[in-house]
């Protein structure tokens, strides 16, 4: 890598200089030209003068500070170079702070910062020392490619990184931008985002790679060979629609669990009604299923009750006959006792009759 700018940083009375290269590639990212859609043909932007409306070359572009209206006041190197600033060629570190108290908003882009020399490799390694066992990040100012800006000094692993930082009145407001009203939010919907946050996993390699690109080159190469792109069928994502959160978190938590084959259970999604809109989609389902249990169940209670019913008349059918039985043995039992007294007073009626022998 060739180093983009070389300046000294600034650390009380100890001077480090350093060379700084780009940490970021902004060539693999996607981009495209302008064409002529009639042709196919190249649109390109030619630096004309706007006096004489020719084209010219590079080496007669120079820079120039635009004033009030079309007044333009040019700048050689010479005159930025004669700038009274100290950061012209030196980053002075301001302050130390924590690193967790830097708005990312303010973040812009990032540069590797190297020892410039072989005096400069002590003093280097001694500040980012000093930086990670403090756990302190260094906030100065430096002028980098025409400009002055704020920057940021940290240590990662065995370097020095610098992040340009946009000024505080580079960031925009928020207004406008914030939710109309306050929205309630109950404790239970709270927690369950919470098991939602908890439920996702690390970071694959697949997470970070650029499908876009990929998907971009496949379409070129198969415009280039006429033929039609091949693509892998992925899962389509569901459409967004407006429905119970608490049911949305939780169906979330499973279908996270899920993918990484975590057994979910069977327990249905509670379903809680949002102000002022109905349930609607996974709510059908919910009530379709606590319909389909309520008719299950009562189901269930009238085969029960059939089968209460049949025991309860067998049992009476069964006492009826055992009652009939009793009835009928005890019918029998004196009938045969009429019987039997019957003989036995017809009998005595005989002997009375006979008539008794004199002794003589």
């Amino acid at each position: 890598m060739r180093p983009t700018a070389k300046f000294s940083i600034s650390f009380g009375l100890v001077t480090i200089p350093v060379a700084a290269y780009s940490a970021t590639d902004t060539t693999a990212s996607v981009s495209f030209v302008r064409i002529h859609t009639a042709d196919g043909g190249r649109v390109r932007n030619q630096p004309v003068c706007s006096l004489e409306d020719v084209e010219i070359p590079t080496e007669e572009i120079g820079r120039g500070y635009q004033a009030d209206g079309d007044t333009v006041v040019p700048l050689s190197d010479e005159d930025l170079d004669a700038l009274p600033l100290p950061t012209a060629k030196t980053l002075t570190i301001l302050a130390f702070v924590d690193g967790g108290a830097i708005d990312p908003l303010q973040m812009d882009k990032g540069y590797y910062l190297s020892a410039d020399g072989a005096a400069a490799a002590k003093p280097y390694v001694l500040l980012r020392e000093a930086m990670e066992r403090h756990r302190r990040v260094g906030l100065g100012k430096v002028a980098l490619h025409g400009r002055e800006t704020l920057a940021m000094i940290r240590p990662v692993e065995d370097a020095l990184v610098m992040q340009i930082l946009l000024w505080p009145d580079q960031i925009r407001p928020m207004e406008g931008v914030l939710p109309e009203g306050e929205a309630a939010l109950g404790t239970k919907e709270v927690a369950a985002a919470e098991s939602l946050m908890d439920s996702y996993g690390e970071l694959s390699e697949d997470d970070v790679h650029d499908h876009y690109r990929e998907a971009l080159e496949e379409i070129v190469a198969a415009k280039l060979a006429h033929r039609e792109p091949d693509f892998e069928t992925a899962e389509e994502a569901p459409a967004a629609q407006v429905m119970d959160l608490m049911a949305a978190l939780q169906d979330s938590v499973r279908a996270a669990k899920k993918s990484r084959g975590e057994e979910t259970g069977a327990e249905p999604a509670t379903v809680t009604a949002l102000t002022g809109h109905p349930a609607r989609g996974p709510a059908k389902k919910g009530a379709a299923k606590q319909s389909a249990t309520k008719k299950t169940a009562a189901k269930r209670a009238g085969t029960r009750s059939a089968e209460a019913k049949k025991s309860a008349g067998t049992k009476k059918s069964a006492t009826a006959r055992t009652t009939r039985t009793t009835k009928a043995t005890a019918a029998d039992k004196a009938a045969k006792t009429t019987k039997a007294t019957g003989r036995k007073t017809t009998a005595a009626k005989k002997t009375a009759s006979k008539p008794r022998r004199r002794a003589g």
